[in-house]
């Protein structure tokens, strides 16, 4: 009597109903992953070459660098 109250395993479409489940938590995954390197990394890292090349000056650069000894081949 107790094997007739238990409920039969599914097995025809599992396969189909597990892989759409993964996939789209795969998508919702990767999304959130994306979202997150672009504001944790991507803008930071950007915002910081900009504030760096907004004052750099390459000539003065290159000057400390021959007289600092950095070019054996350039005088």
């Amino acid at each position: 009597m107790a094997s007739s109250a238990s409920a039969k395993p599914q097995m025809r479409g599992l396969l189909a109903r597990c892989l759409r489940i993964h996939i789209v938590g795969a998508f919702v995954v990767s999304l959130g992953v994306a979202v997150f390197y672009k504001f944790a990394v991507a803008e930071p890292r950007k915002k910081a070459y900009a504030d760096f090349y907004r004052n750099y000056d390459s000539m003065k650069d290159l000057e400390e660098m021959r007289k600092s000894g950095v070019f054996q081949s350039v005088k």
